[in-house]
């Protein structure tokens, strides 16, 4: 006997869409699951109970859906896009505007198998050589984004990249206003010292948005197999990407955080050692990095805000929200210093 759908996804609606658009892919009746980790879109793995029969399916949140942040259009776009490029992306299979069908838009793509390492405890068994590797490879997949011309692959206006540092502090500003229920001491002085420093920025790129370890999933053989979630990507400055992810490389030093916290990790290169990689490979100047991670301390506090604020409103799906609220104080502490000593 099957065990009852998750929250969000009706597999008989699914397999009648499917039928109807993508005929002869579905074989059988098809069952659903919630992929635990995600705190933002909701994904699911799909399966028909075939050898093949297996696919992944992205929707928003059930709630408080802040349409910029949760847009299945843009997602499958990119996605779409990079394939055929030098950045591993699963394959797309259909995208679904029509709300009736599962309540909110999605989209249907490939499975591709391997593991997103959403902590030091996942990492141990790879032992610290493959957890190097595995981490520089990271890097270098975040080189090959960056070097993909917009042009060439159809996103020449995928985004607006003048302005872009300004218009991404006053969206994120934006955002807070929207998600938050509670105050935040510092969030303002922070978000006011990003704006009286901002840097110039490089020649534009599509960027991911939220590029880090447990967004990609890496194979048998240690390697980037495939990028996930690209709800924020855009076309912009490529080093909101790299501020992101020597962010994510910083150690918190929080027992069972909800975030990811793989840096502690035996083997995980340190942030130097993956700004110099990026560096090497891509050649552009890191030498305002600073600004750009604490922008990503501050990003991330919005962020973790709002997901805190729907689970208030019992709008979360998943475990491990309980503790997202207390973390966004230890952000917005870490972006004033960062800031600050940089």
């Amino acid at each position: 006997m099957s065990s009852a759908p998750p929250p969000g996804l009706d597999p008989d609606r699914l397999r009648r869409f499917l039928d109807r658009e993508r005929p002869g892919l579905v074989a059988g009746p098809l069952e659903a699951r919630l992929i635990e980790g995600g705190r933002s879109n909701l994904t699911y793995t799909v399966t028909d109970g075939t050898d093949g029969g297996r696919w992944v399916v992205r929707r928003p949140p059930l709630g408080h859906v802040l349409a910029t942040a949760h847009d299945m259009r843009r997602e499958h776009r990119v996605i779409s896009a990079l394939n055929g490029t030098d950045v591993p992306v699963p394959g797309t299979v259909v995208l679904c505007e029509d709300e009736s069908v599962l309540g909110a838009p999605f989209y249907v793509m490939e499975f591709v198998e391997g593991t997103p390492f959403r902590s030091a405890r996942q990492l141990a068994p790879l032992g610290p050589e493959r957890t190097r590797a595995a981490v520089l490879g990271l890097v270098d997949t975040l080189v090959a984004l960056h070097a993909v011309d917009p042009v060439a692959v159809g996103l020449d206006d995928f985004g607006r990249p003048e302005g872009f540092l300004d218009r991404q502090l006053r969206r994120w500003g934006k955002q807070l206003a929207a998600s938050r229920g509670r105050e935040l001491p510092g969030i303002e002085e922070l978000h006011a010292a990003l704006g009286r420093a901002l840097p110039p920025s490089p020649a534009p790129t599509v960027i991911h948005g939220d590029f880090r370890l447990d967004n990609v999933l890496i194979g048998a053989d240690d390697r980037v197999r495939a990028v996930l979630d690209w709800e924020m990507s855009t076309l912009g400055d490529p080093l909101t990407d790299l501020g992101l992810l020597v962010m994510y490389s910083t150690p918190l030093d929080l027992p069972d955080s909800p975030v990811s916290t793989t840096a502690t990790a035996a083997g995980h290169p340190s942030a130097a050692e993956l700004v110099e990689r990026y560096a090497s490979g891509s050649g552009r100047d890191t030498s305002a990095l600073a600004w750009y991670t604490a922008f990503a301390w501050f990003k991330l506090a919005v962020i973790l805000e709002g997901i805190h604020y729907r689970y208030t409103l019992g709008q979360t799906v998943g475990t491990g929200f309980d503790r997202i609220g207390d973390l966004v104080p230890v952000f917005i502490e870490h972006g004033l210093t960062t800031l600050q000593e940089g």
